[in-house]
């Protein structure tokens, strides 16, 4: 629920309203919760106490109506509507030199797609989401926070206009891996392509070694729309692009499975 009057967000759901709390607890406006989660959440409160921020013991119905969805599980906080800065080149000088893993979502379709690939994203230490302004349906909405399940909390969001300008701009900082289902190299071939494509990166260190060096190379994943998948522009533009071999029985895995198994193939070079 985006409350248009006001410029505030609803997060709802258990997990992202803890993750909220414990993570940035100044974010909070306000809190409607049950009787039953109090004890769970009285540390936000005394924080919003001293703030001097309400919190309000509700019932099931009211929560329902504030945040506009039956699975608030006992908890809404209001935030301010978040705002995305745009990526700079100062964002990618960072990621460049903390080696940090990301993705670039090119029109993945809506924003439950978003939170269930922010979900794996913070689960495998991915911490930047480069969106594109052109997407008008993966917003960071109520939805996207509690599929998130506490994820919004631990990774960075940036917006570009441009998605093949952007790649070409990253191109010396970053290797770009483009989700293909055709693609002829495979998810099992990603160490190879970064030792080939990473300047720095030397053969038979660990991945462990080379990001406690700062020699390991920032990979960002490029993620294609659900039904259309990324455009032949974008493809262009990518330092690979890489499949998940399957049986075959259907064309492709969702988008956001297949995002959690290549973040996990990343995670575990």
């Amino acid at each position: 629920m985006d409350t248009t009057l006001t410029k505030e967000l609803a997060v709802c759901g258990f997990n992202a309203v803890s993750a909220l709390g414990e993570l940035h607890p100044a974010r909070i406006n306000r809190l409607f919760l049950r009787a039953d989660r109090l004890p769970l959440f009285t540390k936000v409160c005394k924080h919003l106490a001293v703030r001097k921020r309400p919190y309000k013991l509700c019932g099931d119905e009211e929560l329902e109506r504030i945040c506009k969805s039956n699975r608030h599980q006992g908890v809404v906080a209001m935030i301010e509507e978040p705002l995305v800065a745009y990526a700079s080149p100062e964002d990618l000088d960072l990621w460049a030199q903390e080696g940090k893993t990301g993705l670039i979502l090119h029109a993945v379709g809506n924003d439950h797609n978003l939170g269930t690939m922010v979900r794996a994203a913070a689960f495998f230490n991915a911490p930047f989401i480069v969106i594109s302004e052109a997407d008008t349906e993966a917003h960071l909405t109520t939805t996207a926070y509690r599929v998130a399940e506490g994820g919004m909390e631990q990774v960075v969001f940036r917006k570009i206009r441009d998605t093949v300008a952007f790649i070409k701009a990253a191109s010396d900082a970053i290797i770009t891996i483009g989700m293909e289902p055709r693609a002829r190299l495979r998810i099992r071939d990603l160490g190879t392509i970064l030792r080939d494509r990473g300047d720095t990166l030397q053969s038979g260190m660990s991945r462990h070694y080379i990001v406690r060096h700062n020699i390991f190379p920032s990979i960002a994943l490029v993620v294609g729309n659900e039904e259309t998948g990324l455009p032949q522009e974008v493809k262009a533009c990518c330092s690979a692009l890489v499949r998940i071999p399957g049986t075959g029985a259907i064309e492709s895995l969702s988008t956001a499975q297949a995002v959690t198994l290549f973040l996990h193939e990343i995670y575990e070079l």
